[in-house]
């Protein structure tokens, strides 16, 4: 069995957050969606599961970060081109969120990233293995 990865984020109002993520292409499963929680589903192995904030909380005794102040982390996926990075990026922005990074180009890797409703940190990179240089 393929390792599995469950981003756990928390979130202010899950809602909005279906309604904003929807809009960038993702989908959700069911089985694992209530009032308090939803999986969005990224690929066959990764997942982010958007947690209310009080029940968040309830799996740990920390505080949620203030991602007004500070960055918690940053969500980096890889996409099949130039053009799903920039594509990601506009969806976002059109849907409420902002930038977070200007452009990186180093010709053999794009990147890109946004922050979304509840300030995450969410990046998007395309990389050309094959015109990466040498060592």
């Amino acid at each position: 069995m393929a390792t599995q990865i469950f981003v756990n984020l928390p979130v202010k109002d899950l809602n909005q957050s279906i309604a904003f993520f929807t809009k960038l292409g993702y989908t959700f499963n069911p089985q694992f969606t209530d009032e308090k929680a939803t999986c969005m589903i990224i690929s066959d192995t990764i997942y982010v599961m958007l947690l209310t904030e009080p029940f968040f909380m309830s799996f740990t005794k920390k505080g949620i970060a203030d991602t007004s102040q500070v960055n918690e982390s940053i969500i980096c996926l890889s996409v099949e081109n130039r053009a799903d990075v920039d594509s990601i990026v506009a969806k976002a922005v059109e849907a409420g969120g902002t930038i977070s990074s200007e452009v990186q180009d180093y010709g053999f890797m794009y990147n890109h990233g946004f922050l979304d409703l509840d300030g995450h940190a969410w990046e998007y990179t395309y990389m050309d293995m094959a015109a990466m240089p040498q060592k």
